[in-house]
């Protein structure tokens, strides 16, 4: 039963939902004080219903925001239910009310207009302009653009000294703009982003600034740059640019904390100079691959300082394919003909993609090891394949990677590059092909119809190994999978596995493709093409066959009810057998008119 006080609430909020004149009566600051209030005293069925009545009078966030931000106490008790309560439904409509925060923290930090008049008050009074570099550093990246479009204007000249001064102050979050902003073509204001860089003091401005005093056309923003890095870590001062853009992507790669995005919404910003318009330019992609973004950035921008530098190359692969792997769309900035990972892959050398693959395996990343297994699949000669990275050999330990795709793959692309050299891994490659013949229940990604891809492509390679009699791969390991394959449901399979056991010189092997060639169980075209198969295997290593097996194949050539094309076949892969020429004989006086 509810007591009195429950139902007077429960009313009160039916009616503030119900209709919009008796609404007025309630405010969002009444509304979020009871909501605090019951979630307080442990009334949690009434707390729900004020917080659901918040969220659907849609509330403005910067207005919520700054209720929470008057009653900080609350806002910790808010915060504090989203991750203790036990009540699923109130902690969910917590979390939400906390993301109308947050999205209110975003508008006011990156209102333009409210960014404008900040940097404005810090030519006012001292007062205003601490109040004013608050503000600003809490905008963070958001203040970057408006701040050197303030320094660039020469109308402005009376608030320089304040504008440098603040702006060093806003600290790490604006790190990203301001080394993007490297790019200008105002040398008297890229001096003074050079400056805050090494005031600021954080590491990763170093490659950007190494990279103006190796490239830059003026001497004296070279020596800017030095001596920033000078203030951040002396001992990079004989770095290459090159080496710790790599360095710095690989934190990014890594998500290193220290370059996490500034605090907010779903989102994060890759920033970006825009040459006409001389201005700052911010592109939003989601936090979920923001890291690998920046990381291929920084590859790109290691290129940029030493072409040479190839380990970038492996690096901007093993980003790229980890950041397709979060299925998101590729950032707008990419543009509609920006190709796949795959296709830059298939057009680097060996020696990038084994650095992708064996960051792959160490990592555990089965994503980045399929790509990078995939491209060297495609390509990739005996050489390529068993590439030596440090002591390692990639190719060969993606054989017993954890993941079956990355390990069927590697097996594949080893058969199809037909390894003449004998290596100790070899029984693995077979033992991986075999594998992916075989019945495999869906689990997770691995669906029925990637199952038999692999299959397929699992039983060519292993068709390839036996038409070259490869001396390294021992085909006859796979025997028990490709005698099972030729009783399966796969028509194409069927007809690979019997062309395969062809290679073998086993009378399990050659009976397997009579069965299928004799059998009404298979559809002709299986039967026809087995009979073929078993022509072949009969020309490699004779009748390997019983007798009653022989008497079969004899019977249906000798049959005027066989269909002409499965007889003709028959014929061919009996007379194949080389079989004494009696039962030749007999065939011949059957048919004869005489």
């Amino acid at each position: 039963m509810l007591n009195g006080r429950t139902v007077a609430v429960v009313f009160l909020i039916g009616i503030w939902i119900a209709g919009p004149s008796l609404a007025q009566q309630r405010t969002l600051a009444d509304d979020w004080n009871d909501y605090l209030h019951f979630c307080k005293i442990g009334r949690f069925d009434l707390a729900k219903g004020y917080a659901q009545a918040i969220l659907d009078s849609n509330p403005d966030p910067v207005r919520l925001l700054e209720l929470s931000q008057a009653n900080p106490q609350g806002y910790d008790l808010a915060m504090r239910v989203v991750d203790t309560s036990r009540d699923t439904e109130l902690a969910s409509l917590a979390k939400q009310l906390l993301g109308v925060i947050e999205q209110g923290r975003f508008e006011l930090r990156s209102d333009p207009q409210v960014i404008v008049d900040e940097i404005a008050r810090l030519s006012t009074t001292i007062r205003g302009k601490m109040n004013a570099i608050r503000r600003l550093k809490d905008s963070g990246e958001y203040a970057i653009p408006f701040m050197l479009d303030a320094i660039a204007d020469p109308a402005r000249r009376d608030e320089l000294d304040n504008l440098l001064e603040a702006l060093p102050q806003i600290g790490r979050n604006a790190i990203r703009p301001l080394t993007a902003a490297l790019q200008m073509s105002n040398d008297a204001v890229k001096a003074e982003v050079i400056r805050a860089l090494g005031q600021i003091g954080y590491p990763q401005s170093l490659p950007y600034l190494k990279y103006v005093v190796e490239k830059d056309a003026s001497v004296e923003l070279r020596n800017l740059a030095a001596q920033s890095i000078q203030k951040i870590d002396p001992r990079m001062s004989n770095a290459p640019a090159a080496a710790m853009f790599f360095q710095l992507a690989e934190k990014y790669y890594y998500h290193d904390e220290s370059l996490a995005p500034q605090e907010g919404p779903a989102f994060a910003n890759i920033w970006f100079w825009d040459p006409d318009a001389e201005r700052l330019i911010r592109e939003e992609v989601d936090r979920a691959y923001f890291n690998e973004l920046m990381a291929m950035r920084c590859c790109e921008w290691s290129l940029k300082a030493d072409e040479q530098f190839g380990l970038s190359i492996g690096l901007w692969l093993a980003a790229f394919f980890k950041a397709e792997a979060t299925g998101l769309p590729m950032p707008e900035y990419f543009g509609p003909q920006h190709a796949s990972a795959l296709t830059y892959a298939r057009t680097a050398g060996p020696e990038y993609l084994q650095q992708t693959l064996l960051r792959g395996l160490n990592d555990q990343n089965a994503a980045v090891a399929l790509g990078a297994a995939e491209a060297l699949a495609t390509n990739a000669g005996e050489n390529s394949l068993l590439y030596t990275v440090g002591p390692a050999q990639p190719m060969l330990q993606a054989l017993s990677f954890s993941d079956r795709a990355v390990r069927y793959t590697a097996a594949i692309a080893i058969a199809n590059a037909g390894p003449r050299q004998a290596f100790n891994e070899s029984r693995l490659v077979v033992q991986n092909l075999a594998e992916a013949l075989g019945p495999q229940a869906g689990a997770g990604d691995w669906t029925a119809e990637l199952a038999e891809e692999y299959a397929m492509r699992a039983v060519e390679a292993l068709l390839k190994v036996g038409v070259s009699r490869n001396p390294v791969i021992d085909l006859s390991l796979a025997q028990s999978a490709l005698i099972a394959a030729t009783k399966g449901q796969n028509h194409d399979l069927q007809v690979l596995a019997s062309q395969t056991l062809a290679y073998l010189s086993s009378p399990d092997a050659q009976r397997a493709i009579a069965e299928a060639a004799l059998s009404d169980d298979y559809e002709m075209d299986v039967r026809i093409e087995a009979f073929a198969s078993l022509a072949n295997s009969a020309k490699l290593h004779g009748s390997l066959l019983a007798d009653p097996t022989v008497n079969q194949i004899y019977e249906l050539t000798g049959s005027d009810e066989t269909d002409p094309d499965l007889r003709a076949a028959a014929a061919a892969a009996y007379g194949a057998l080389n079989l004494p020429s009696q039962k030749v004989k007999n065939l011949i006086l059957d048919q004869s008119q005489s």
